[in-house]
């Protein structure tokens, strides 16, 4: 099994007021482990850097003026994407710029399966923080490195998230058996549990004579005084 973990940067928070992509950063993954493969641009915007945007990932309009269109790498990211499943953070937001890309040059959107993290996490621990760096502290995996937000090294950062949100290193060994998909949206396992019946309450005849052994060595024992007063 193919999947991408998949993140982007960008100029803004919608494509429809005209912001753009300036980083894309994928992390294959093969059987649920990363392969080493990864794709990796930076792009020019061919726009202005706002400064809320920079303030997030860095990356400065002096610093992507060189870099590639997104036409010359929209085919080489189409083919390495091809029909592997996509495994986004916030899925909604990332899918719909490469889509609007996509569309600006009249090619087709998307129709990869797609795995949303944040959806994820929100099932394993409701009502807790569910960002990538609160994920990331909850895991115990390092993000020292991530002082801005850079698309590749946050597709790293998620990949390590995405295997521990779905069973960690060794999911999937002991439960299925080989050449068997493990579903990442089933979160919860049921188990078969024998029943053993009910230990009897009654006590025994030996344990009866041994309580009245007992209440013979005790002066007045409380016990007898009630049954008499009954």
């Amino acid at each position: 099994m193919r999947e991408l973990v998949f993140d982007t940067e960008t100029t803004g928070l919608d494509p429809r007021a005209g912001h753009r992509l300036v980083e894309i950063g994928c992390v294959e993954m093969v059987n649920g482990m990363p392969s080493g493969e990864t794709f990796h641009t930076y792009l020019n915007p061919q726009r202005d850097m706002p400064d809320e945007a920079f303030q997030v990932h860095g990356l400065s309009s002096d610093f992507l003026s060189d870099k590639p269109l997104f036409e010359t790498v929209a085919e080489a990211f189409v083919t390495f994407v091809s029909d592997a499943r996509l495994v986004i953070h916030n899925a909604q937001f990332d899918m719909g710029f490469i889509n609007a890309e996509l569309d600006r040059l009249g090619m087709p959107p998307l129709k990869n399966e797609v795995v949303d993290t944040v959806t994820l996490a929100r099932r394993k621990f409701p009502g807790q923080r569910v960002s990538l760096d609160a994920l990331c502290e909850r895991m115990g995996v390092d993000n020292s490195r991530r002082t801005k937000h850079g698309a590749l090294l946050d597709a790293e950062l998620l990949a390590d998230v995405y295997i521990e949100l779905t069973g960690g290193r060794q999911r999937g060994l002991d439960l299925v058996g080989a050449g068997t998909e493990v579903r990442v949206d089933v979160l919860v396992a049921a188990t078969h549990q024998e029943r053993r019946p009910p230990r009897p309450h009654a006590p025994s005849a030996a344990e009866l004579a041994a309580h009245a052994a007992f209440l013979a060595k005790l002066k007045n024992p409380i016990w007898l005084l009630e049954a008499a007063a009954a």
